[in-house]
């Protein structure tokens, strides 16, 4: 069925004559006019001209906050595996501490004319930022999915793993191994991901042991110093076992340990979060909370296309769960 001008103006918002000149390439345009054309475009499936096309058609953004955990390489491969069997082109934005942050990249993104925005981890996982980054991106008819972090009021789709459950299996299986003193290491806590493992944690001690056995957690950043800069606070609460926000912290703090003549799991139980093939031959291999990465990123990418394709999915948060990976790090309560 033929697509007339008017259809286009209709599904972009803006009018025919705004619609002509970016279809002709005329100056005098703004970006978010362009976007939205563009976007319509897909939308009706109809073929971008040329010098639209090479200006991003098919092109998807993907942000993450870093490669150095070895999680947020995993999302970008099974994100973009799934982009690119629909056709679609992953354009990675990996932040750096000396390199753009997230609202360049998306600055940089819209100037090439991305079809959407997939963001992993990002400026959405702390409430007290707000949400005007992401609600002009949806007023400007910019598809975007966001993946571990929830803010109210961006009409988005949200898919993040349950990290309340996430320690709620971690402190069943150290209880069952007969551990009584537990803590947790976190990062930041106004995140939210960290603030929902906290009350998970919280939770599972109080129905384990009371409300007297709730330790406070313990904050320090994320990735193997954050680990090594925690062990001081850990060894000072003589604890038996301790929650680790991610399995880098994990890692970390299993290398002081070890510096101070003390092993895992004899006189500490350790359990990270995430999980990545790695984490089978960590000396000693490491018990986790697994990330369901390979359905999170399938679907993140899924709800993405379709919401290009003009076919919106489920608004608010959708919670997937996680796996307790049991390996070497965990051990029986060691003896008063």
């Amino acid at each position: 069925m033929a697509v007339s001008l008017q259809d286009i103006a209709d599904r972009s918002g803006y009018s025919k004559a705004t619609v002509s000149r970016v279809l002709n390439g005329r100056p005098g345009v703004s970006e978010a006019a362009q976007q939205a054309v563009w976007t319509a475009l897909d939308v009706l499936n109809i073929e971008r001209p040329d010098r639209l096309r090479s200006r991003g058609a098919g092109l998807v953004g993907l942000v993450v906050p870093e490669l150095d955990n070895p999680v947020f390489p995993l999302f970008a491969q099974v994100i973009s595996a799934n982009l690119s069997r629909e056709r679609y082109t992953p354009v990675l934005c990996a932040q750096a501490p000396d390199g753009p942050r997230e609202d360049e990249y998306v600055a940089m993104l819209r100037d090439h004319g991305v079809s959407g925005i997939l963001f992993v981890s990002g400026l959405h996982t702390d409430p007290a930022l707000g949400t005007a980054r992401y609600t002009s991106l949806v007023d400007q008819r910019l598809p975007i999915v966001l993946i571990n972090g929830y803010l109210d009021g961006v009409d988005a789709p949200f898919l993040s793993t349950d990290d309340e459950v996430a320690s709620t299996l971690a402190v069943d299986h150290l209880v069952k191994l007969g551990h009584r003193r537990i803590g947790l290491a976190v990062t930041d806590t106004r995140l939210t991901p960290a603030a929902r493992r906290v009350i998970g944690f919280r939770s599972a001690i109080t129905r384990h042991l009371g409300e007297a056995a709730v330790l406070p957690a313990m904050e320090t950043f994320d990735g193997v110093d954050g680990g090594y800069a925690v062990a001081q606070k850990v060894l000072a609460q003589d604890l038996t076992a301790v929650v680790c926000r991610s399995d880098l912290i994990a890692l970390g703090l299993i290398h002081a340990l070890r510096q101070r003549g003390l092993t895992v799991p004899e006189h500490l139980s350790v359990i990270g979060a995430d999980d990545s093939i790695l984490m089978n031959h960590t000396g000693p291999p490491l018990t986790t909370v697994r990330q369901p990465v390979l359905r999170l990123g399938r679907q993140a990418a899924l709800l993405l296309i379709e919401e290009i394709r003009g076919r919106p999915g489920p608004r608010g948060e959708s919670l997937f769960q996680p796996e307790l990976v049991i390996r070497d790090s965990t051990g029986p309560a060691p003896a008063p």
